[in-house]
Order: C-alpha cells, then sequence, then structure tokens
C-alpha cells in the first residue's frame, strides 16, 4: 500500500537550470515528456517559472508562481521552465507506476520507433557513477528530448494537436507495452487495493458497522538520504513509496 492516501507519490523538484538549446526559461528548463497511464500536479513551492503544455488545445504557457496547482492527464507532453529558483512539489497519480517507467521523452521520431535506441538515450549511468556524469547524461537527454520537441511544436502548428499528437502517442504505447503486466500487478497490489478498502469501509458504514477503524494504523517516512536524483525536469527529493 502507497504512504499517502490515494496511491499517489510525492517528490520535491529544483528544476534544472541549465540553459536550454531553444532559449526558453531565463534559467533553464526540463525534459518535455508526457506520461502514458498516471495523472501527474505540480503544487508550486517557490520560485517563478511555467510549465509548457502540449495537449488537446494545443500548446500553451501555464505561468506559475508559489501556491499554484497544475494537473497534467496522460498524454499532455510538459516542460518545466526555470525563470529563476523554481522549485515544485510533485504528485504522481499510481505511485510506483511512473518510477516504472510510465513516462515517455519528447526524443526524435526515429528514436521513438526503436525500442533499443530509446531505452539507450533514456537510461542514465548505474551505481558507480559520479555525479558529474549523470549531470551530463541527464542533460543530454534533455536536450535530445528539445530536438523532438521542436519537431512537435511545428507540426502542432502546421497540423493541430490531434493529428501531430497521435503519432507520439502511439509510440509511447509501443515502449511501455513490454512493462504493462508488471503495472497491472502493481496498481491492483496498491491503487485498486487502497479502493476498494475505501468501498468496504463506505459499505459497511450504510449498515452501522465500522470494524474497519479498529485496524487504523499510522504510517511516517523520512527522504530518501540520498543525493537528489536526476528526474525528467531536474533535481528529485524523493520518499518512500511504501
Amino acid at each position: 500500500m502507497s504512504l499517502l492516501p490515494g496511491g499517489v507519490s510525492v517528490s520535491h523538484l529544483r528544476v534544472y537550470d541549465w540553459p536550454a538549446p531553444d532559449g526558453v526559461g531565463r534559467a533553464g528548463s526540463g525534459s518535455p515528456h508526457l506520461h502514458t497511464a498516471s495523472a501527474e500536479a505540480y503544487v508550486v513551492l517557490g520560485g517563478s517559472g511555467a510549465v509548457h503544455t502540449l495537449g488537446p488545445d494545443g500548446f500553451v504557457e501555464h505561468r506559475l508562481a508559489a501556491g499554484d496547482v497544475v494537473r497534467f492527464d496522460p498524454g499532455v507532453v510538459h516542460r518545466a521552465v526555470n525563470d529563476g529558483d523554481l522549485e515544485v512539489l510533485v504528485v504522481m497519480g499510481n505511485a510506483g507506476l511512473p518510477e516504472a517507467g510510465d513516462a515517455v521523452l519528447t526524443f526524435p521520431p526515429d528514436v521513438l520507433a526503436d525500442p533499443a535506441a530509446y531505452r539507450a538515450a533514456a537510461l542514465l549511468p548505474g551505481p558507480g557513477a559520479s555525479d558529474d556524469e549523470l549531470a551530463a547524461a541527464a542533460r543530454r537527454r534533455r536536450d535530445l528530448a528539445l530536438e523532438g520537441y521542436a519537431v512537435l511544436l511545428d507540426d502542432v502548428r502546421r497540423l493541430g494537436p490531434a493529428q501531430a499528437l497521435r503519432p507520439l502517442h502511439e509510440a509511447a504505447a509501443r515502449l511501455v507495452r513490454p512493462y504493462v503486466p508488471h503495472w497491472q500487478d502493481r496498481w491492483t497490489r496498491t491503487v485498486l487495493h487502497e479502493t476498494d478498502g475505501t468501498a468496504r469501509a463506505l459499505e459497511g458504514l450504510v449498515r452501522g458497522a465500522a470494524g474497519h477503524l479498529a485496524s487504523a494504523r499510522v504510517r511516517e517516512a523520512r527522504p530518501d538520504p540520498a543525493p537528489r536524483r536526476y528526474g525528467m525536469c531536474g533535481r528529485l527529493q524523493t520518499w518512500p513509496l511504501g
């Protein structure tokens, strides 16, 4: 069961301050990507910037300030843009799925069409890599995603969002398909398990029964003590999923 209610996970994001090749963001930007099964929300903690989205409404810039909340459904391409010290609490649905490969980056079409090439471009160096090596690999990954994103932006302007995004969505489905049986098992044991628990509690309460209250527990967690990892859009501090 997920530590947080509703089967969600949270992480603290410091958006990359690496200058972007296309000049977007006074400080820098993250990697444009989408999620195939999980919704995501940004709760802005501080700093300034924006999140750029590509979805049914085409390109939209959402300006961000402390206290703002923006949600993206699966399939919406999003890119965090840092104008200065942008920090966000990231809330992800389906805790465990995003961490298991639910995100797909907007690499150029030839990379998206080749699962081996996609994995080689998306994966960061493993254990033993220095922070400099990890940072360089994450930046190369971001810049390659921006190459494909530029093509996608042009297609959205020429063809409209529905036609332009369809090939990306189809490629994303092909890339994640091998992992879906594992996701189904994980989701059933976590999110569905919690939802079923709520359903059973409501069924009992409507009869005046409250047996589930006797088994209540308290759970707590501390942030992962490891160095912040390199995420899609910045450095992440994470908490155990439970």
